[in-house]
């Protein structure tokens, strides 16, 4: 069964801005070393879109 990408970042359009990571309820999105998301627990993501809709430069999809 191939497993569908539930959370794809644009690190490149990344701004390093936290919002993301500092709203997301489940501690799905961390930080890198320069304050960029990474995605740390996909597997707890709910899908409810709070880092997606509240990012300011559209860097993250959710559900493809």
């Amino acid at each position: 069964m191939n497993k569908e990408k539930k959370i794809e970042v644009n690190t490149k359009g990344c701004k390093a801005c936290g919002i993301c990571y500092a709203l997301c309820p489940q501690g799905v999105l961390d930080k890198d070393h320069m304050g960029k998301v990474v995605v740390k627990n996909p597997d707890a993501c709910t899908q409810c879109r709070i880092c997606e809709d509240h990012c300011p430069d559209y860097c993250i999809k959710i559900g493809g």
